[in-house]
């Protein structure tokens, strides 16, 4: 009976809502009314939109040995989790049966374990810095700890799924990563979709001013 709720329809619900959230999310920060822009254009809005969206991967100069951590602890996180997402092979074989209906070459084994130990090290050092630091701990709001943490459990979970043989550990891992879909759209882990369009806009406001962002 859970076996069944789980890869049906819970799992369609929740595909539901992070789809349509991830939309609505979008379309609201797209379609947004804004002001006209009645200054004078003193540089083009378009080029440093490019230039914003592409330059903060890298952390400005006078800055690099404040947040160097923070930075590297990201790229670790971030580059760990995707390369997870889409190239573990139970992810590839998973998407390729249940969405694409095609899939790719996934990674070797001894390239999962490395990917994973990067996505746990980053996340851990970039929670526990938002935990220490005076200035994020300040800034952190409850939904950043928990968009932390159920990110965590998620990861966990798919390491422990790798056991096959233990169907209640694939559906735990199945059931957070339901939960973390639901919980995407309405949570901080939206920048994954946001970052691009905030980028662009501080760049193009600030370039149209003649100011380099």
């Amino acid at each position: 009976m859970i076996e069944n709720l789980i890869d049906g329809p819970l799992w369609y619900l929740s595909l539901a809502v992070f789809s349509l959230g991830v939309l609505w999310q979008l379309a609201a920060i797209l379609f947004a009314s804004r002001k006209p822009d009645l200054s004078v254009a003193r540089g083009s809005a378009g080029s440093s939109a490019i230039k914003t969206v592409f330059s903060r991967f890298l952390p400005h100069r006078e800055m690099r040995a404040r947040i160097g951590i923070q930075y590297i602890a990201g790229y670790l996180f971030h580059l760990g989790l995707f390369a997870l997402l889409f190239f573990a092979a139970p992810h590839v074989l998973f998407l390729e049966e249940n969405l694409l209906g095609f899939g790719w070459t996934p990674m070797p084994h001894w390239a999962f374990i490395v990917s994973a130990q990067a996505a746990f090290l980053g996340l851990i050092i970039l929670w526990l810095r938002r935990l220490m630091n005076p200035a994020t701990r300040l800034i952190s709001t409850r939904d950043d700890h928990i968009a932390a943490l159920l990110t965590f459990v998620v990861m966990l979970t798919g390491c422990l799924a790798l056991l096959e043989e233990f169907t209640a550990l694939r559906l735990l891992h199945r059931f957070t990563v339901e939960l973390w879909l639901i919980y995407f759209p309405f949570s901080t882990l939206m920048h994954a979709f946001t970052f691009v369009p905030s980028r662009a806009f501080t760049g193009a406001w600030f370039g149209r001013r003649g100011v380099d962002a």
